[in-house]
């Protein structure tokens, strides 16, 4: 058996290979887990609750499994963690990312993100760092702090599954849990130089409650992020498939993993380097150019599209901004009839920006609410026309290099791109229009500035081609490997 930290940056799908085969025991995997934590992340912030016992007594029993020949699951005995936004496991507290009167909040519930793959075997060992809400692009909170980039600690994860992303990145785990409404998976992976997967609209169920149905405008997902594509299918083929607590969720469950074999010979991919409407830095558009013609190489065609839309980078961003304050609404009402008054006793310590975007959410009448769900069919149209014709769309994932982080708990995105004014939030975020529409997305990493910090490339796909995101994905990682890259972080 191996111990410390030999398997750091071992993938997913291998620990459980060798937990199968009896190279390295769950325990011990687990114990070099917690060592590298306890010593890399107080430099990251990446993880904000550790639930070791818990985390111990679920390695024992995935260890006793193994030792008595029962049943394995795809995942078993590999560690993970889980997001502490709307992320529950029975026990552990639930902040909301970060919100202080929230601090000592437990629900004693699983999120199905917990739910399947403790069922397919994984450890949870914590939890991880994001906004208040999840309802920015960056990763920072009054509670706990900024996540810091583990290719850069002054720089930010990006948001708003920051400290998943950062702690993936820094090897301390092999895959963590992201949630996705404007691009909560996407935007920390391109900034972290990981991968990270959104399924199609109801391809993970969304199984919410009070309200089944809050989860539709935008519409919001759950997801890995990982470090190889394999580990990512492998995740989705665990949290895919349907359930009966969700509407919308889909009955088909495709074969996740029959992308690792497929290939995109003849296949068509458009490449738009600004959606039609976005300022993009010089550096980030020049880095995605050049991985968006690496798909040539494979046997594709690769062709440049115009994508129109009516609308303006910073009217689209005020869109997503109204669209996602009714889901942020219901939760802080339901924490007022439970006697926290988030924007009453509470307020001074809520983030200024959120407190300003849910009082005019307050004041969203049915023509506003109508109006927005035109714009939001406008973006689709446009999304759609060009799948209609191609197999693929490529863009850069964020159009902003990563932001220092701030020191008040209030890390927020920057005030401009490329000299033009962007909305600071998420309108630097080319991630959020899949979430109007429900089309499956993915970033991958596509360089590094300076070779220095990553940038992300988003590999679009049709409405419900999973898989053929997947094979983008892997073709790709197969064309420009970026494994080496986490020497910066491992080195740090």
């Amino acid at each position: 058996m191996t111990t410390g930290h030999d398997h750091a940056y071992t993938s997913a799908t291998d620990l459980s290979q060798m937990i199968r085969d009896r190279e390295v025991s769950p325990t011990e995997l687990l114990d070099s887990v917690i060592d590298r934590i306890e010593e890399r992340n107080p430099d990251l912030n990446a993880i904000v609750f550790t639930g070791y016992d818990d985390a111990r007594q679920a390695a024992a029993d995935a260890e006793q499994q193994v030792l008595s020949g029962g049943e394995l699951g795809p995942l078993h005995g590999v560690p993970t963690l889980i997001k502490d936004l709307f992320d529950f496991k029975p026990g552990w507290p639930a902040t909301f990312g970060g919100i202080p009167a929230l601090a000592d909040q437990v629900i004693d519930g699983n999120c199905l993100f917990a739910e399947r793959i403790q069922q397919a075997g994984a450890v949870i060992v914590g939890k991880t760092n994001s906004p208040v809400m999840g309802m920015r692009g960056t990763c920072d909170n009054p509670l706990f702090g900024p996540s810091r980039n583990p290719f850069d600690t002054t720089k930010n994860t990006g948001g708003s599954s920051g400290g998943s992303a950062g702690a993936v990145a820094d090897g301390l785990v092999p895959f963590a849990e992201g949630t996705d409404a404007g691009g909560s998976i996407r935007i920390p992976a391109a900034w972290c130089g990981v991968y990270g997967f959104k399924g199609s609209w109801g391809r993970v169920p969304a199984p919410l409650r009070p309200n089944a149905f809050g989860g539709t405008s935008p519409f919001v997902a759950e997801g890995p992020i990982t470090r190889t594509v394999t580990d990512a299918a492998l995740v989705m083929s665990v949290l895919s498939g349907y359930d009966s607590r969700d509407p919308y969720s889909l009955a088909d469950s495709p074969n996740m993993m029959s992308a690792l074999n497929d290939d995109l010979r003849g296949k068509r991919i458009a490449y738009s380097p600004d959606f039609g409407v976005y300022p993009v830095d010089s550096e980030v558009a020049a880095i995605v150019a050049a991985a968006a013609l690496a798909f040539e190489e494979a046997g594709a065609i690769v062709e440049v599209v115009d994508i129109e839309i009516p609308y303006n980078h910073i009217e689209l961003a005020e869109l997503w901004c109204r669209m996602i304050a009714p889901l942020n609404i219901s939760a802080i009402e339901d924490l007022k009839a439970a006697g926290i008054d988030l924007l009453g006793e509470h307020r001074s310590s809520m983030p200024p920006e959120y407190v300003r975007r849910m009082e005019d959410g307050y004041r969203l009448g049915p023509v506003e609410v109508g109006r927005d769900q035109v714009m939001r069919t406008s973006v689709n149209d446009a999304v759609q026309t060009v799948l209609d014709q191609y197999d693929l769309l490529l863009t850069p994932t964020v159009s902003a290099q990563q932001v220092d982080n701030a020191d008040d708990g209030d890390t927020i995105g920057p005030s401009e791109v490329d000299g033009v004014t962007v909305e600071r939030l998420i309108g630097w975020c080319m991630t959020y229009f899949l979430n109007f529409t429900g089309h499956p997305a993915a970033s991958i990493p596509a360089g590094m500035i300076d070779s220095r910090l990553p940038v992300g490339m988003q590999i679009i796909g049709g409405r419900y081609d999973d898989v053929g995101v997947l094979t983008a994905s892997r073709v790709f990682e197969e064309l420009r490997p970026w494994f080496d890259t986490y020497e910066l972080c491992r080195n740090r």
